[in-house]
């Protein structure tokens, strides 16, 4: 993973004369990191078959990474999508794909999946206090083969702090505290951490809460309603917590209990929506909008690792049950022109009970060295949505019936999904460890099991819903050639699914008044693609490249709500249907340097940058894929001292140029640079400063455009990214 970051050295050389002499490496070697994600094994990222990143907590702290759209500031080829006006950050965009296709995970257990309707519904996937984390890992491209369904586009992979990770050198306790501020959306930040070990038993307590405002935009238009390009008002208030107890009867083994929850609350004047004045009349509905918004995650896990099993089926295991609720409600208020108000209030529920084991052993088979996973996957799941609301008339009168709803509604019944997988991989070592081959597979059974109950029913009356039964087969291929002892080819082949949705499948509503009809689709196909990747790496004390090709074709994209034509009724009808074939290939490149391995004269120093370009087609309608970001680049200089350093990274990105229809608003490409500075002022005890955008360029990410947006729009700096912002934190450790 390349973090471009930089350094203006002499500044500080001659602030802090003191520390003149004494120097640390540029942490420039990201390929020696070791991951887990990409091959459930530990693996150095040099040794594996496929483009990793690991993004760690140091990198987090030092790069002021806040958020999720913080954690890929600089990770070119992977993006994170954004509402502009109301429901914020999204979720992870790799490669193209975006969404459910995109697989996120907390410490091996899938995160809630996303759901949207309308303009007053829209479930996200941000449900992650990266201050809980120690590790991001993010793999890129097709993953099906060891983590099933969803992984499609690649998988991001949190790891949550440990006990251990506190209580090293033979510590017995640690307390913690940081707080920060960050200035995209003038938050503040706190944090505390305790924990405690002895012989066996260990454990630890991390808090955290963080409240602020809108994020920032540089439109400079303040009017209350639909004209309006600054950012909608908003308050934010958040809180997190994270406990772990670990229990070790001896020193091969270890239980682990984790509860861990969240919750994020918004408040928003939604301004953006207000048409009162609009200069067409039909347009003018909406007087005022206020908006309440809640989303929570809890999560209890049971784990147990035994490092020394030393069976005939395995050497090592690990295995986990864990149940995870999460649940977002969305509250709107609005006042209407004719002097009625709507209450409109969205619920969107998911309830998973899971289980999982891994298993590993080592083989040798003459000359050849077998590493050997194998395990087993479950997950049970319940998802509950539902619509509800009324509006006041200007009689006073009070109405359910908001058109085209009568509430309450649920656009799909509820859902009960069962997810079984099973998965083996076999990493051979060959030709005295110069050859690496990876052939793995997986067997995945997908069941939906809808549930009537009288909203659904009611508001569908007479539709039959639809159960699904289906079996995946993903099977992958991966090679590492050790050319010498700096320079090796990888290659893979990847098989990738997603299963068809419970939403797609019996999603169903009617609208008599409008005329038309939404119905099931027990016929949906799973989403599917064949990936190839091909890449060049080389690694040395002084220097690191990695130059990467892909090629991925999809199929059968579901189409959500295609109009199929009219029934008998005269209605028309929507479904949802396979009907898209896509191909996105591309290339990414990630270099760096470390110039004290070059010249004594210039120890500290290092340079590192990344490059992703990618192309997409929807090759059934042979146009460009939306969903595709524009090339983008990122480069930076470093210098670190012992106790001391500074960054200079630059972010570059082209011109959106290829677009599905030419009647929408396309970015223009832009390049800005950021300044962070690290300062260990005492031992246990760190000071990071960031400057971003510090020449307060007015740009727009592509990522954070998720609606249409016309080519002639008036509004489009309410898209805009923040200008020049500051943010700190501070944090001390005993």
């Amino acid at each position: 993973m390349i973090r471009p970051t930089a350094l203006s050295a002499a500044l500080w050389v001659v602030l802090s004369p003191a520390y003149a002499e004494t120097s640390a490496a540029p942490d420039v070697h990201d390929f020696d990191r070791v991951q887990v994600t990409a091959t459930r094994t530990e693996r150095a990222v040099s040794d594996v078959a496929a483009t990793v990143d690991v993004i760690d907590r140091e990198q987090m702290d030092k790069q002021l990474a806040n958020d999720i759209a913080d954690l890929v500031r600089y990770e070119p080829g992977v993006s994170v999508t954004r509402s502009a006006t109301r429901f914020g950050l999204g979720g992870f965009r790799i490669r193209g794909l975006d969404a459910n296709r995109v697989l996120i995970q907390t410490d091996g257990i899938a995160m809630p999946k996303s759901f949207d309707i309308g303009s007053f519904a829209n479930s996200n996937r941000d449900f992650t206090d990266l201050e809980t984390l120690k590790r991001v890992e993010i793999v890129r491209g097709p993953a099906s083969s060891l983590y099933g369904s969803d992984a499609l586009g690649g998988v991001v992979a949190f790891v949550t702090k440990d006990p251990a990770d506190y209580l090293k050198d033979g510590k017995d306790s640690y307390v913690g505290l940081k707080f920060g501020y960050d200035g995209d959306w003038k938050g503040l930040l706190g944090s505390v951490t305790t924990a405690f070990g002895g012989e066996r038993w260990s454990g630890m307590v991390n808090v955290n809460h963080h409240q602020g405002q809108e994020t920032a935009s540089k439109g400079d238009v303040h009017s209350q309603d639909y004209t309006r390009t600054a950012a909608n008002p908003q308050e934010r208030d958040g809180r997190s917590v994270l406990s772990k107890l670990v229990y070790a009867p001896d020193d091969t083994q270890r239980f682990r209990l984790t509860v861990e929850g969240n919750e994020d609350i918004t408040d928003t004047d939604v301004y953006s929506s207000v048409n009162a004045n609009h200069p067409v009349a039909a347009s003018r509905t909406t007087t005022s909008m206020r908006a309440h918004d809640k989303q929570t995650r809890a999560r209890l896990s049971f784990g147990h690792e035994m490092d020394a099993l030393q069976s005939a089926f395995a050497d090592s295991l690990t295995w986990q049950v864990y149940r995870q609720d999460s649940e977002t409600t969305q509250v709107t208020d609005e006042g209407r022109v004719n002097g009625s108000r709507r209450h409109r209030e969205f619920n969107f529920d998911q309830r998973v009970y899971g289980a999982q084991a891994q298993f590993n052993k080592a083989v040798q088979t003459g000359t050849v060295e077998h590493a050997l996973t194998w395990g087993f996957d479950g997950a049970w799941t319940e998802i509950r949505q539902k619509r509800d609301g009324f509006q006041v008339l200007g009689n006073g009168t009070v109405s359910s019936n908001i058109s085209p709803d009568s509430f309450p509604v649920r656009d799909f019944p509820i859902s009960k999904t069962t997810e079984l997988g099973l998965y083996v991989q076999d990493e051979m070592r060959l030709a005295d460890g110069r050859l690496s081959l990876v052939p793995g597979l997986r067997v995945d059974h997908y069941r939906l099991k809808p549930e009537l109950d009288t909203i659904f029913s009611e508001d569908n009356p007479g539709m039959a819903v639809a159960a699904l039964n289906k079996t995946s087969v993903s099977p992958k291929l991966g090679m590492v050639l050790r050319l010498d002892e700096q320079w090796s080819l990888f290659a893979g082949y990847a098989h990738g699914f997603r299963s068809p949705p419970y939403n797609d499948v019996n999603l169903g509503f009617t609208n008599l008044a409008f005329g038309y009809t939404a119905i099931p689709n027990p016929d949906l196909k799973p989403e599917t693609s064949n990936g190839l990747e091909l890449g060049i790496r080389y690694i040395s004390p002084a220097a690191y490249l990695s130059l990467s090709g892909y090629w991925n074709d999809y199929r059968d994209f579901i189409e959500s709500q295609r109009y199929v034509g009219r029934n008998a009724q005269g209605l028309m009808v929507f479904q949802s249907q396979n009907i898209a074939d896509a191909r996105i290939y591309g290339s990414e490149l990630k270099a760096g340097v470390d110039f004290g391995e070059l010249a004594q004269a210039l120890d500290g120093w290092g340079l590192r940058g990344a490059v992703a370009w990618s192309h997409g087609q929807n090759r059934t309608e042979d146009v460009p894929l939306d969903s595709v970001d524009p090339l983008r680049a990122t480069v930076g200089l470093l210098y670190d001292r012992e106790h001391w350093g500074v960054e200079l990274a630059g972010t570059f990105a082209r011109r959106k140029d290829r677009v599905a229809s030419a009647d929408v608003y396309r970015p223009a490409g832009y390049g800005v640079l950021d300044l962070m500075a690290h300062w260990e002022f005492t031992p246990g005890s760190r000071f990071n400063l960031g400057v971003f955008n510090l020449t307060d360029r007015n740009y727009i990410e592509w990522s954070g455009i998720t609606s249409t947006l016309a080519a002639g729009s008036s509004v489009v700096d309410r898209f805009s990214s923040p200008g020049r912002t500051v943010s700190a934190s501070v944090s001390v450790s005993w």
